[in-house]
């Protein structure tokens, strides 16, 4: 890990770019140290996502949480894959035209969790040996597919909050089933990119005895801003 630039908000949030290998990814650590961590979810293309990442990372330091997340396969300005792009230009037609998507998610979801889940797992490593963070360990936000399967194999991640607004492969479901951490699930009622009765399946599937769903109505980006407030609790109770 390489840090590679710096700056410090008014509520003293320390905000650092870094490298790991050729993936670029940002820390943001509270004034107290060391401090829990939340690795933040995203769809990818952390540029664009900037802005939302940065507040809600700004949220955790609030509340003595550092926040770290890393740039995706295949997003942002990492070298693109033919075969995502095609996955995602079908899931688009066949969104359209009404069709069955089953074996597009499949196609373009699976290869992407696979190549992503170890890269996050080597962020947490060196993220873990830095002086100013510590554990226990939460993972926030999507992609929800991304977030079943560090909560399944990564021990050291204590508790999730997965946002239920994008494709989980069906052949993922059993893979939730032997989730056990603490579960704090957000669903937008009319989510416009993504199955209703998917998600309600999905979190029937979840295997932890806590897990909690908090819908709201309204679209994809229509999540409220409360639903932040309640995430922040739930990460508070279980990482402070």
């Amino acid at each position: 890990m390489r840090f590679i630039s710096e700056q410090r908000f008014d509520n003293g949030c320390l905000e650092r770019e870094f490298t790991l290998g050729d993936i670029p990814g940002i820390l943001w650590t509270p004034s107290s140290s060391p401090s829990p961590l939340i690795l933040l979810g995203h769809p990818g293309g952390m540029n664009t996502m900037y802005p939302r990442l940065a507040s809600r990372a700004r949220r955790c330091a609030q509340n003595g949480i550092a926040a770290a997340t890393i740039e995706l396969p295949g997003r942002g300005e990492r070298p693109r894959s033919a075969g995502a792009e095609r996955a995602r230009a079908d899931l688009r037609r066949a969104l359209a035209a009404g069709e069955p998507v089953d074996e597009i998610v499949d196609r373009l979801v699976i290869p992407l969790v696979d190549r992503a889940v170890p890269e996050w797992r080597s962020a947490l490593d060196a993220l873990l040996s830095l002086p100013d963070v510590r554990g226990p360990v939460g993972y926030s936000g999507g992609l929800i597919a991304l977030g079943i399967r560090l909560a399944v194999i990564e021990p050291r991640i204590a508790a999730a909050g997965l946002f239920a607004g994008s494709f989980v492969p069906r052949c993922m479901f059993h893979e939730a089933r032997r989730i056990t951490i603490p579960l704090h699930v957000l669903l937008q009622w009319d989510d416009e990119a993504n199955d209703r009765q998917s998600a309600l399946d999905l979190f029937d599937a979840f295997g932890s005895r806590e897990k909690t769903l908090h819908a709201n109505m309204g679209g994809h980006m229509g999540v409220p801003e409360f639903a932040g407030d309640d995430a922040a609790r739930f990460f508070a109770r279980h990482l402070t």
